[in-house]
């Protein structure tokens, strides 16, 4: 029982962290601080060029630095961290603006759900719930 409680305090310290760095748009740094060597890093779906399922921290910092580069964040509302043993749940609200692709210059809403795990103080994986409309 008491590892049980470690692993959530641990999920939930990990969490609290996770959402704070996020509120103050720093997800670069959330990454570098917060992710295991091998985070694995799940989407809702795969998009061109990236597939739904990427593996190691090289491909969490490319993933987060092109999301960075090709969206204009107008807000971002984060709540969470909802944690369950190792695992904890943020939601993310967000108002940006496309700068490349199909939707280039197009503002648009996203609500997403995240799913954590954590193992030794690091997130090992995350997964990305949302629905793309189509």
């Amino acid at each position: 029982m008491e590892g049980r409680f470690l692993m959530a305090a641990n999920s939930k310290e990990v969490g609290k962290k996770l959402v704070d760095l996020c509120k103050q748009g720093k997800f670069a740094e959330a990454v570098e601080s917060l992710y295991a060597p091998n985070i694995v890093s799940v989407e809702a779906m795969a998009m061109p060029g990236h597939p739904e399922r990427q593996e190691g921290i090289a491909a969490a910092r490319a993933k987060n630095k092109q999301w960075a580069d090709n969206h204009e964040v107008h807000s971002c509302v984060v709540t969470g961290p909802f944690p369950k043993g190792e695992q904890f749940v943020v939601f993310f609200g967000l108002d940006v603006t496309a700068k490349a692709g199909p939707m280039a210059g197009k503002r648009m809403k996203m609500d997403e759900a995240a799913l954590y795990t954590v193992q030794n103080g690091k997130i090992t994986q995350e997964e990305f719930f949302y629905d793309m409309g189509g």
